[in-house]
Protein backbone atom coordinates (compact mmCIF):
# COMPACT_ATOMS: atom_id res chain seq x y z
CA UNK A 1 0.00 0.00 0.00
CA UNK A 2 1.26 3.42 -0.98
CA UNK A 3 0.97 4.92 2.50
CA UNK A 4 3.29 2.22 3.88
CA UNK A 5 6.06 3.16 1.46
CA UNK A 6 9.17 4.67 3.05
CA UNK A 7 9.73 7.75 0.90
CA UNK A 8 13.36 7.86 1.98
CA UNK A 9 13.82 4.65 -0.01
CA UNK A 10 12.47 6.22 -3.22
CA UNK A 11 14.38 7.79 -6.11
CA UNK A 12 12.21 10.02 -8.30
CA UNK A 13 13.69 10.45 -11.78
CA UNK A 14 13.11 11.93 -15.21
CA UNK A 15 15.10 11.90 -18.44
CA UNK A 16 15.42 14.20 -21.43
CA UNK A 17 16.33 12.66 -24.78
CA UNK A 18 17.23 13.74 -28.30
CA UNK A 19 18.01 11.98 -31.60
CA UNK A 20 21.54 10.62 -31.84
CA UNK A 21 22.30 12.85 -34.83
CA UNK A 22 21.33 16.41 -35.61
CA UNK A 23 19.64 15.52 -38.88
CA UNK A 24 18.41 12.47 -40.73
CA UNK A 25 21.11 12.92 -43.38
CA UNK A 26 23.83 12.40 -40.78
CA UNK A 27 22.62 8.86 -40.06
CA UNK A 28 24.54 5.99 -41.65
CA UNK A 29 22.61 4.66 -44.68
CA UNK A 30 21.53 1.50 -42.87
CA UNK A 31 20.06 3.52 -40.00
CA UNK A 32 18.32 5.82 -42.45
CA UNK A 33 16.51 2.77 -43.77
CA UNK A 34 15.72 1.56 -40.27
CA UNK A 35 14.35 4.97 -39.25
CA UNK A 36 12.25 5.20 -42.41
CA UNK A 37 10.70 1.85 -41.53
CA UNK A 38 10.13 2.89 -37.92
CA UNK A 39 8.63 6.24 -38.84
CA UNK A 40 6.23 5.10 -41.57
CA UNK A 41 3.33 4.76 -39.12
CA UNK A 42 3.57 8.37 -37.94
CA UNK A 43 4.03 10.10 -41.29
CA UNK A 44 1.35 12.54 -42.37
CA UNK A 45 0.52 13.07 -46.03
CA UNK A 46 3.45 14.61 -47.84
CA UNK A 47 5.95 13.96 -45.04
CA UNK A 48 9.17 11.98 -45.31
CA UNK A 49 11.22 10.13 -42.71
CA UNK A 50 13.59 13.10 -42.64
CA UNK A 51 10.71 15.46 -41.77
CA UNK A 52 9.92 13.59 -38.55
CA UNK A 53 13.47 12.73 -37.52
CA UNK A 54 13.29 15.29 -34.69
CA UNK A 55 11.02 12.78 -32.90
CA UNK A 56 13.64 10.01 -33.06
CA UNK A 57 14.72 10.86 -29.52
CA UNK A 58 11.55 9.19 -28.25
CA UNK A 59 12.94 5.81 -29.31
CA UNK A 60 15.91 4.36 -27.44
CA UNK A 61 17.26 2.70 -30.59
CA UNK A 62 17.58 6.07 -32.34
CA UNK A 63 17.95 8.49 -29.46
CA UNK A 64 20.18 9.21 -26.49
CA UNK A 65 19.85 10.57 -22.97
CA UNK A 66 21.32 14.03 -22.47
CA UNK A 67 19.97 14.77 -18.98
CA UNK A 68 18.87 12.51 -16.14
CA UNK A 69 17.62 14.14 -12.95
CA UNK A 70 16.95 12.26 -9.74
CA UNK A 71 15.43 13.37 -6.45
CA UNK A 72 15.52 11.85 -2.97
CA UNK A 73 13.29 12.44 0.03
CA UNK A 74 14.83 13.01 3.45
CA UNK A 75 13.73 13.97 6.96
CA UNK A 76 15.32 16.95 8.66
CA UNK A 77 14.19 18.52 11.92
CA UNK A 78 10.84 16.76 11.59
CA UNK A 79 10.22 18.14 8.09
CA UNK A 80 10.22 16.29 4.79
CA UNK A 81 12.82 17.61 2.38
CA UNK A 82 13.71 16.78 -1.21
CA UNK A 83 17.14 16.97 -2.83
CA UNK A 84 17.68 16.92 -6.59
CA UNK A 85 20.79 15.95 -8.54
CA UNK A 86 21.25 15.98 -12.31
CA UNK A 87 23.52 14.08 -14.64
CA UNK A 88 23.90 15.94 -17.92
CA UNK A 89 26.44 15.86 -20.70
CA UNK A 90 26.85 15.06 -24.37
CA UNK A 91 28.77 11.85 -23.55
CA UNK A 92 25.88 9.53 -22.81
CA UNK A 93 28.07 6.63 -21.70
CA UNK A 94 29.71 8.76 -19.05
CA UNK A 95 26.33 10.08 -17.93
CA UNK A 96 24.94 6.55 -17.57
CA UNK A 97 28.09 5.32 -15.86
CA UNK A 98 27.81 8.04 -13.22
CA UNK A 99 24.10 7.35 -12.70
CA UNK A 100 24.68 3.58 -12.46
CA UNK A 101 27.42 4.16 -9.90
CA UNK A 102 24.98 6.16 -7.79
CA UNK A 103 22.37 3.40 -8.01
CA UNK A 104 24.84 0.69 -7.05
CA UNK A 105 25.57 2.56 -3.83
CA UNK A 106 21.91 2.22 -2.88
CA UNK A 107 20.11 -0.88 -1.57
CA UNK A 108 18.80 -3.27 -4.20
CA UNK A 109 15.33 -2.70 -2.72
CA UNK A 110 15.41 0.98 -3.68
CA UNK A 111 12.17 2.11 -5.35
CA UNK A 112 12.37 4.04 -8.62
CA UNK A 113 9.52 6.45 -9.38
CA UNK A 114 8.72 8.39 -12.53
CA UNK A 115 5.76 9.80 -14.44
CA UNK A 116 5.11 7.35 -17.27
CA UNK A 117 8.32 5.78 -16.03
CA UNK A 118 7.27 2.19 -16.64
CA UNK A 119 6.51 2.83 -20.30
CA UNK A 120 9.23 5.34 -21.10
CA UNK A 121 11.97 6.37 -18.65
CA UNK A 122 12.86 3.01 -17.10
CA UNK A 123 12.97 0.92 -20.30
CA UNK A 124 14.71 3.75 -22.17
CA UNK A 125 17.46 3.93 -19.54
CA UNK A 126 17.86 0.14 -19.58
CA UNK A 127 18.18 0.01 -23.36
CA UNK A 128 20.70 2.83 -23.48
CA UNK A 129 22.76 1.25 -20.69
CA UNK A 130 22.95 -2.01 -22.67
CA UNK A 131 23.65 -0.22 -25.98
CA UNK A 132 26.55 1.59 -24.30
CA UNK A 133 28.02 -1.73 -23.15
CA UNK A 134 27.30 -1.22 -19.45
CA UNK A 135 25.76 -3.58 -16.90
CA UNK A 136 22.28 -2.94 -15.52
CA UNK A 137 22.16 -1.85 -11.87
CA UNK A 138 20.03 -4.26 -9.79
CA UNK A 139 17.22 -1.70 -9.38
CA UNK A 140 16.70 -1.66 -13.16
CA UNK A 141 17.22 -5.35 -13.89
CA UNK A 142 13.68 -6.77 -13.92
CA UNK A 143 14.35 -9.96 -15.91
CA UNK A 144 12.83 -13.01 -14.27
CA UNK A 145 11.05 -10.95 -11.61
CA UNK A 146 7.36 -11.26 -10.86
CA UNK A 147 5.35 -8.04 -11.20
CA UNK A 148 5.08 -7.58 -7.44
CA UNK A 149 8.85 -7.98 -7.08
CA UNK A 150 9.64 -4.97 -9.29
CA UNK A 151 10.20 -1.85 -7.21
CA UNK A 152 9.06 0.65 -9.80
CA UNK A 153 6.39 3.28 -9.22
CA UNK A 154 4.64 5.25 -11.94
CA UNK A 155 2.58 8.30 -10.96
CA UNK A 156 0.65 8.08 -14.23
CA UNK A 157 -0.32 4.51 -13.43
CA UNK A 158 -1.18 5.40 -9.83
CA UNK A 159 -3.40 8.27 -11.01
CA UNK A 160 -5.28 6.01 -13.43
CA UNK A 161 -6.69 3.87 -10.57
CA UNK A 162 -7.22 1.07 -13.10
CA UNK A 163 -8.48 3.31 -15.93
CA UNK A 164 -6.23 2.65 -18.92
CA UNK A 165 -8.25 4.49 -21.57
CA UNK A 166 -5.81 7.36 -21.94
CA UNK A 167 -2.59 8.90 -20.70
CA UNK A 168 -2.63 11.88 -18.36
CA UNK A 169 0.16 14.42 -18.52
CA UNK A 170 2.24 15.45 -15.54
CA UNK A 171 1.08 19.05 -15.93
CA UNK A 172 -2.60 18.09 -15.96
CA UNK A 173 -2.36 16.02 -12.77
CA UNK A 174 -0.41 18.81 -11.08
CA UNK A 175 -3.07 21.34 -12.11
CA UNK A 176 -6.04 19.34 -10.83
CA UNK A 177 -4.24 18.56 -7.56
CA UNK A 178 -3.39 22.20 -7.00
CA UNK A 179 0.35 21.67 -7.20
CA UNK A 180 2.04 24.95 -8.14
CA UNK A 181 4.58 24.66 -10.91
CA UNK A 182 6.61 27.56 -12.27
CA UNK A 183 5.96 28.51 -15.87
CA UNK A 184 8.28 26.34 -17.90
CA UNK A 185 10.95 28.00 -19.96
CA UNK A 186 10.69 25.14 -22.45
CA UNK A 187 8.55 22.08 -23.12
CA UNK A 188 9.49 18.56 -24.10
CA UNK A 189 9.00 19.44 -27.75
CA UNK A 190 11.64 22.17 -27.46
CA UNK A 191 14.44 19.95 -26.14
CA UNK A 192 15.68 18.98 -29.62
CA UNK A 193 16.05 22.63 -30.67
CA UNK A 194 17.56 23.77 -27.37
CA UNK A 195 20.15 20.99 -27.50
CA UNK A 196 21.17 20.96 -31.15
CA UNK A 197 20.59 24.59 -32.14
CA UNK A 198 21.30 26.46 -28.89
CA UNK A 199 23.65 23.94 -27.24
CA UNK A 200 22.06 24.92 -23.93
CA UNK A 201 22.09 21.96 -21.56
CA UNK A 202 21.47 24.25 -18.61
CA UNK A 203 17.95 25.10 -19.80
CA UNK A 204 17.26 21.41 -20.32
CA UNK A 205 18.55 20.57 -16.83
CA UNK A 206 16.21 23.09 -15.21
CA UNK A 207 13.26 21.73 -17.18
CA UNK A 208 14.11 18.15 -16.22
CA UNK A 209 14.48 19.02 -12.54
CA UNK A 210 11.08 20.73 -12.53
CA UNK A 211 9.48 17.48 -13.72
CA UNK A 212 11.22 15.52 -10.96
CA UNK A 213 9.99 17.94 -8.30
CA UNK A 214 6.45 17.91 -9.69
CA UNK A 215 6.42 14.10 -9.76
CA UNK A 216 7.56 14.04 -6.12
CA UNK A 217 4.81 16.46 -5.13
CA UNK A 218 2.19 14.34 -6.93
CA UNK A 219 3.41 11.29 -5.02
CA UNK A 220 2.95 13.22 -1.78
CA UNK A 221 -0.62 14.17 -2.71
CA UNK A 222 -1.43 10.58 -3.69
CA UNK A 223 -0.41 9.64 -0.15
CA UNK A 224 -2.68 12.39 1.26
CA UNK A 225 0.39 14.22 2.56
CA UNK A 226 1.19 17.94 2.42
CA UNK A 227 3.37 19.24 -0.36
CA UNK A 228 7.06 19.73 0.32
CA UNK A 229 7.75 23.39 1.03
CA UNK A 230 9.86 25.07 -1.61
CA UNK A 231 12.34 26.07 1.13
CA UNK A 232 12.90 22.36 1.80
CA UNK A 233 13.89 21.57 -1.81
CA UNK A 234 17.62 21.72 -2.51
CA UNK A 235 19.94 20.96 -5.41
CA UNK A 236 23.21 19.05 -5.44
CA UNK A 237 26.15 20.19 -7.55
Amino acid sequence: MLELLDLQQVFVLDIETVPQKTTYKELPPHFQELWAHKAKNILQEGESAADVYHTAGLHAEFGKIICLSVGIFYQRYGRMGFRVKSFMQADEKELLTDFSTLLRRQPASLVLCGHNGKSFDFPYICKRIIINGLALPPQLDISGKKPWEINHLDTMELWRFGDFRNNVSLNLIAAVLGIPTPKDDISGEDVYQVYYEENNLERIRIYCEKDVITTAQILRRLRSEPLIDLDDISFAE
